[in-house]
């Protein structure tokens, strides 16, 4: 786990879920709620949002699909 833990420190985009939730709660110190989480549901999973569009244009459709992913799999787990 050891290991792991220093992978997820070393990445700047999160390749995993693993490393995204550790991205999020340890790198940026995010509380991982389900009102938080379905709110960046709600704006991610809208195209026609100006932040979803400037997401999906830094990191690319591949990576937007899968934060929501992630996204979606934290509020399952909430």
């Amino acid at each position: 786990m050891v290991e792991d833990t220093e992978r997820y420190a070393a990445e700047l985009i999160p390749s995993d879920y693993a490393s995204w939730r550790y991205c999020s709660e340890v790198k940026c110190g995010l509380a991982l709620k389900p009102d938080f989480l379905q709110a960046r549901i709600a704006v991610l999973s809208n195209s026609g949002h100006e932040e979803t569009q400037r997401f999906a244009r830094l990191y690319g459709d591949a990576h937007l699909n899968r934060v929501l992913a992630w996204l979606r799999q934290a509020a399952a787990e909430a």
